[in-house]
C-alpha cells in the first residue's frame, strides 16, 4: 500500500475523535489543526519500511509486549558502555542476561552542568556529542531490531532546557517564543500560581518560578531553574512536540516514555498537577502514533499512588498510554523490607490487582531516580503509623543510621520539617551486601544476598515488564566517587548512577565470585517465568493470606495453570501455611503436598499446581 493511502487508511477512523480533542483545547483554530495533520502525514512518508513492516507485525499481536519472556533493563548509555556505538557493541552481553527490551536512559543534547541528568534538554533531535549522534541512535535501534531488542527512550513532555533554541529566543523577547512558555512581567500572577501549586523539590529548587534577571521577567520552572515549563496552552507547542516524538520514533525506538506527564496542563487555582486536559493532550499523542507509529508503545511516568495512576491508560475505548511505571508498588516493596510487614504492601498490591488484566506496568526495584516514600500514609495512620516518623525511621533503616541497620543509601532533597528526603542507593547496598563486604562477615553476606534475589523473584513475580537496573545483576554496589565530580556532587542520585563495572561482568559464569552468584541464579529465575505462561502480563493475580505477617503470598492463574508464590521479607524463619495440594517446586523442582511449611530468612518460593492427571497418578 502506498504511504498516501496508509494515511488516509489509518487517519479514517480516528480523525473525528481527533478534530474533536483538538479543538477542545484550541476552538476552531483550522490552521494549527491542518498543520498537525500535515505533519501526521509527513511524519508516516519518512517512516522507513523496516519499520512499516514491525507496525504491521505487533497490530497482528498486540499482545507481544505481555508474553512471560519480556525482560528489560535500563541503563546510562555513557556510564555502561561510554558512547551509543560502545552500548550496539555490547549488545552480546545484554543478550547473555535474556534482554529484549532496553530503556536507555536520557542521552538528547543538553547542557553540561544543567541538564538535570538529560532531563533538560535544548535539541530534541539531536544527541549528546559525547555519546555520539542521531545516526548512531538509528544504527544502535537497527541492531536492536535485529536482536529482538525494543528500544525504550526518554521524551520529555513538560519543559525544555533553558539552552533550547526556543528559549534562547524568548529571553531574547520574541514575542512567539515567550508564548510557548510562561513569561510574566512580574510576581503577581506567579503569586498566585504558588499559593496552590505544589513545590516538586523544595529543598535543591524551591518554588515554581525563576526571575530572569537579564530581560526583567519571570518564567515558571515547575522543577529546576534551567528547566522551562512548555505552555500547551498554544497548539504550537502541542504540534511541534509531537512532532519531535515522532522523529524517534522513526528512528527506530519502541517505547517512548513520557517523562513528568501529569505536570503538562497548567491552571491557576490548581494544584497543575492530573488536569483533565493532561488526558486529553496524552490522548491526542495517542492518535498520532496510531496513525503514524502504531506499532510504538507510550510509557507514562506518572509517579503517584494507584488512584492518580491508573487513568492514564485511558479506557478500552480511549486508551492513552499503553503502559505505566509501577512507582508505588516500587516504593511499597522497600518499605516492607525496612517494616518486615507486608500488610501495606498486600493492600497496595490488591488495588494493582483490582485493575484490568490490560493495564500493563513497567515493574522495577530500582532506577535512575531516588525512591520517594509515596505511600499510603491515610492507611497506615488507621494502624497507628504517623507519616514523617514513619519516614524518619525508614531513611535511618535504609542510610545505617538506625541501631542494626545493615543497608547503606543516602538522603537526597532531605526537608528534616516535613520528613520528606528521598532515599538513594542500588539494590545491593540497601540489601546490605555492601556492609556486608566491608565487615567479612560471611553469614551477613549470605542474608544479603538472599534479600537480594527474593526481591528480584518478586519483582518477576508481578504482573507486566520487569526491568532490571543495570548493574543489578551484578550485584553492583554504591558509587561513592560523585562526591569528588563538583558536577554531580550536589546531587545523590549519582550514588547509584556510577560506570557500569566490566569486570565484574567478566565473572558473570563463575559461581564461585560473588558476581557470577548473583547473575547466575536470576538469570535461572528469569528463564522459568520465561517457561511459564502463568507469568504473563495478563494473567489473573490474586492476593491470598500467608498465615505470617511478614510473609506476602500471590496467586497466579493463566488459563489451566495456577501458581502460588510467597516471599518472606524478614531475616528470620517463617511458619506459612500453603493449600494442600501436589505441586512442584519451579526453582528447586521438588514436588511438595502443600500445608505448613518453613521458610528461610528472605527464602522464596513459587509453587506451580500440579495439572489434575498428574494429581490422581499420584
Amino acid at each position: 500500500m502506498k504511504k498516501a493511502d496508509l494515511f488516509g487508511e489509518r487517519l479514517a477512523p480516528c480523525e473525528e475523535e481527533l478534530r474533536g480533542l483538538y479543538t477542545s483545547l484550541y476552538g476552531d483554530n483550522e490552521q494549527a489543526y491542518s498543520y498537525f495533520l500535515g505533519m501526521l502525514k509527513s511524519s508516516l512518508a519518512q517512516r522507513k519500511s523496516a519499520l512499516r513492516r514491525l507496525d504491521e507485525k505487533r497490530l497482528a499481536d498486540p499482545d507481544w509486549c505481555r508474553s512471560s519472556k519480556m525482560l528489560g533493563m535500563m541503563l546510562y548509555p555513557s556510564c555502561f558502555a561510554g558512547t551509543l556505538n560502545g552500548v550496539r557493541e555490547k549488545l552480546p552481553y545484554l543478550k547473555e542476561c535474556g534482554i529484549n527490551y532496553l530503556h536507555l536512559m536520557p542521552l538528547l543534547d543538553s547542557p553540561p552542568g544543567k541538564s538535570d541528568g538529560g532531563y533538560a534538554v535544548s535539541d530534541f533531535r539531536r544527541v549528546r556529542p559525547d555519546l555520539g549522534t542521531m545516526e548512531d541512535l538509528e544504527a544502535l535501534a537497527d541492531a536492536c531490531r535485529r536482536r529482538n531488542i525494543a528500544l525504550c527512550l526518554d521524551f520529555v513532555l513538560n519543559h525544555t532546557s533553558e539552552e533550547h533554541p526556543w528559549a534562547k529566543a524568548a529571553r531574547a523577547g520574541d514575542p512567539v517564543a515567550r508564548s510557548r512558555y510562561f513569561f510574566y512581567d512580574n510576581w503577581d500572577i506567579p503569586s498566585q500560581f504558588e499559593r496552590t501549586v505544589p513545590q516538586v523539590f523544595p529543598t535543591t529548587a524551591p518554588g515554581n518560578f525563576t526571575y530572569l534577571s537579564d530581560c526583567n521577567q519571570v518564567v515558571m520552572t515547575s522543577f529546576y531553574p534551567f528547566q522551562w515549563d512548555l505552555n500547551y496552552r498554544n497548539p504550537m507547542v502541542l504540534n511541534d512536540m509531537t512532532e519531535n516524538l515522532l522523529y524517534l520514533a522513526n528512528r527506530g525506538m519502541d517505547v517512548i516514555r513520557l517523562d513528568a506527564v501529569p505536570y503538562i496542563w497548567k491552571e491557576l487555582g490548581t494544584n497543575c498537577r492530573n488536569l483533565p486536559q493532561v488526558h486529553t493532550l496524552v490522548r491526542l499523542i495517542r492518535l498520532a502514533c496510531q496513525v503514524v507509529c502504531p506499532g510504538v508503545l507510550l510509557l507514562g511516568e506518572v509517579v503517584m499512588e494507584p488512584a492518580k495512576v491508573a487513568p492514564y491508560f485511558g479506557t478500552p475505548e480511549r486508551p492513552e498510554c499503553d503502559m505505566l511505571y509501577n512507582v508505588t508498588t516500587m516504593c511499597t516493596t522497600w518499605n516492607t523490607v525496612a517494616t518486615r510487614n507486608v500488610e501495606l504492601l498486600r493492600h497496595q498490591m490488591e488495588q494493582v490487582c483490582a485493575l484490568p488484566r490490560t493495564c500493563l506496568f513497567q515493574n522495577y526495584l530500582r532506577c535512575h531516580d531516588d525512591i520517594g516514600w509515596g505511600l499510603d500514609y491515610p492507611w497506615l495512620f488507621q494502624r497507628d503509623q504517623n507519616e514523617v516518623p514513619h519516614k524518619k525511621y525508614l531513611n535511618d533503616w535504609f542510610t545505617g543510621r538506625w541501631p542494626g541497620s545493615w543497608s547503606r543509601g543516602e538522603l537526597y532533597n532531605d526537608d528534616p520539617r516535613l520528613g520528606d528526603a528521598r532515599l538513594c542507593g542500588t539494590t545491593a547496598s540497601l540489601c546490605g551486601i555492601e556492609s556486608a563486604l566491608a565487615s567479612g562477615d560471611a553469614a551477613a553476606l549470605d542474608r544479603a544476598v538472599q534479600c537480594h534475589l527474593m526481591l528480584h523473584a518478586w519483582m518477576l513475580s508481578q504482573s507486566g515488564i520487569p526491568v532490571l537496573y543495570s548493574g543489578d545483576e551484578l550485584g553492583r554496589l554504591n558509587d561513592y566517587s560523585y562526591h569528588d565530580d563538583p558536577d554531580k556532587a550536589a546531587d545523590s542520585r549519582y550514588l547509584h548512577r556510577g560506570n557500569f563495572q566490566w569486570d565484574q561482568a567478566a565473572l558473570c559464569r563463575d559461581e564461585s565470585t560473588l558476581p557470577g552468584r548473583i547473575f547466575q541464579a536470576l538469570r535461572r529465575l528469569e528463564e522459568i517465568r520465561g517457561r511459564e505462561q502463568v507469568f504473563r502480563a495478563d494473567a489473573e493475580v490474586t492476593l491470598p493470606g500467608s498465615g505470617s505477617g511478614s510473609v506476602l503470598a500471590l496467586c497466579r492463574r493463566y488459563g489451566e495453570e495456577e501458581m502460588t508464590a510467597f516471599f518472606n521479607f524478614s531475616e528470620y524463619p517463617q511458619t506459612i501455611f500453603c493449600p494442600e495440594r501436589p505441586m512442584t517446586d519451579l526453582v528447586s523442582g521438588k514436588r511438595l503436598e502443600g500445608g505448613a511449611m518453613s521458610m528461610p530468612g528472605y527464602g522464596f518460593l513459587w509453587l506451580k499446581t500440579l495439572p489434575q492427571q498428574e494429581k490422581s497418578s499420584k
